[in-house]
């Protein structure tokens, strides 16, 4: 294909139709062989893109999975006024099982319970696989053999990284406002929240 502009529309088309993130697999596999691009030709087209939309309402960035076209955080607080239905709310105790497990995976559900100094809620961790963002990544050799977790490339696209390596140092976040504010958290008298165990776990 010689037409660059078609080309840059072609890709902007499919990643705005897709839905969600599109690697540089997914996007030679639109061209018939003979037409289509290199990858490196097409990642230049993407950060082409990403430049146009540059202070825009949308834009183009890359995460685990691929690129994507999506809302920018500064205006999502509006957008998200167009769906009825209320986002799921997590608790504290949800959240900081996630950050030791992305921090310091793999990790095993009593490794978390010794760090946090409180039991781990089963509902904690069936929510977290339920959403994706962790998996069972193997088992320690230790009597009973407790599974190990570690996060996953859901865990990354959802919180737009690329790779581990772009989380956030510990000595750059204080507790967890940044994932705070990415998950909507409510104050501590909220109704009970995703994740949560009326057990009376931590």
């Amino acid at each position: 294909m010689d037409e660059p502009d078609q080309l840059k529309n072609i890709v902007e088309a499919a990643l705005l139709a897709a839905g969600g993130p599109l690697s540089l697999d997914h996007l030679q596999a639109l061209f018939e062989e003979a037409e289509q691009p290199d990858k490196k030709r097409l990642r230049a087209v993407l950060e082409s893109l990403a430049e146009d939309y540059a202070g825009r309402g949308i834009e183009i960035r890359e995460v685990a999975s691929g690129w994507r076209i999506q809302v920018r955080q500064e205006v999502s607080h509006w957008v998200s006024r167009l769906w009825s239905e209320r986002p799921p709310r997590y608790s504290r105790a949800l959240l900081e099982t996630l950050a030791l497990i992305a921090y310091r995976q793999p990790i095993t559900r009593g490794e978390i319970e010794d760090i946090r100094g409180v039991s781990v809620s089963s509902n904690i961790i069936k929510t977290l696989l339920e959403r994706e963002w962790i998996r069972v990544v193997g088992q320690r050799d230790v009597p009973g053999k407790p599974s190990l977790y570690g996060t996953t490339r859901e865990f990354l696209d959802y919180f737009n990284l690329k790779s581990l390596d772009e989380l956030p140092t510990l000595a750059e976040i204080r507790d967890l406002d940044e994932i705070n504010r990415e998950l909507q958290l409510e104050d501590p008298d909220r109704p009970q929240e995703a994740g949560e165990s009326t057990e009376g776990e931590a």
